[in-house]
Parts: C-alpha cells; sequence; structure tokens
C-alpha cells in the first residue's frame, strides 16, 4: 500500500468482492463499523480456500484452525449501502504459530478502512498454539519466495 492515506496501489495476494447490504448498513445507509470485520474474515476464509486450505481441511487432517490474536483497525472512509468493495489481504508475516496479515477494503481507488490481524494457530483440541502445517507453510511462501520463521519484512537500507 502507498503511504499517502487512502490510496491503495499495491496488487494484493487475495481479494474477495462485497456488495453493501441494507443489513450491513444503519438506518442511514453507512456501513456499520462492525461488519468490517466480517467483511475482513470472509476475505480470510476465501484466501484459505484459494490456498486449497479451507478450514474444514486444517481442522480434518491438521488437527488446527485460526483465530484472531490481535486486530488493529483504521477506519478512513465510510462505505454505504450498495457500494461494491473489493476487500484485500496481504501476508504480512510468517512465525511459527502465527500469521500476521495487512487487510484492506477498498471502493475504486480509496482504501476505506485497513486493519493489522495477527492470526494464532492453535490446536482443536484445547485451543492451544501450534505450529502452522509445514505444507501450508510451504503454499504461504510459494515458488521463489521464502518465509522463514520470523516475520517475512523487508528493511530499507539507506
Amino acid at each position: 500500500m502507498s503511504d499517502e492515506p487512502g490510496m491503495h496501489a499495491q496488487a494484493p495476494a487475495h481479494a474477495t468482492a462485497v456488495r453493501v447490504y441494507f443489513q450491513d448498513t444503519d438506518a442511514g445507509g453507512i456501513v456499520y463499523h462492525g461488519r468490517y470485520l466480517d467483511f475482513f474474515e470472509r476475505c480470510r476464509m476465501d484466501w484459505l480456500r484459494a490456498l486449497e486450505f479451507p478450514i474444514r481441511v486444517l481442522e480434518r487432517d491438521h488437527g488446527v484452525v485460526f483465530i484472531v490474536h490481535e486486530l488493529r483497525v483504521t477506519y478512513l472512509r465510510p462505505a454505504r449501502l450498495e457500494d461494491d468493495l473489493a476487500v484485500e489481504l496481504e501476508l504480512a508475516g510468517l512465525k511459527g504459530a502465527r500469521l500476521e496479515l495487512r487487510q484492506s477494503v477498498i471502493r475504486g481507488t480509496d482504501t476505506l478502512v485497513s486493519a493489522e490481524v495477527h492470526l494464532a494457530c492453535v490446536d482443536c483440541a484445547g485451543l492451544r498454539p501450534a505450529r502452522i502445517p509445514v505444507s501450508l507453510r510451504e503454499r504461504l511462501a510459494g515458488p521463489g519466495r521464502r518465509l522463514s520463521g520470523t516475520s517475512n519484512t523487508t528493511s530499507t537500507t539507506p
């Protein structure tokens, strides 16, 4: 994403189209702030499905699920009734039992809401931290991309 508030510049790792319905809004036709969290969740589920790791497969084959551990949301502009939005997701980091994501809600070229989301991988039985399955880690790394056990961040040095 660009440094300029409200502008979107980088292609996301995944995007989900969302149309704003009456059920998403308050009486004035503005999207209720909590609904953005639903939009973000829908995008994360679609992303995992696109990676061929839908939540049911993670539960059944690996005995793990992801839960939100930390969430930081910035509201920049409102979405309105019948807006067509893109909910975008970008992998920001990967640690042993944690995924770090950047998510945003976009209308046209404007970023309406942005979020930093940290997901914890936990075992289904006791909801204790569990390492992200190797096969999912490899899929997240993708060809030509290396994600170690620490955050996948880039630094710029002069």
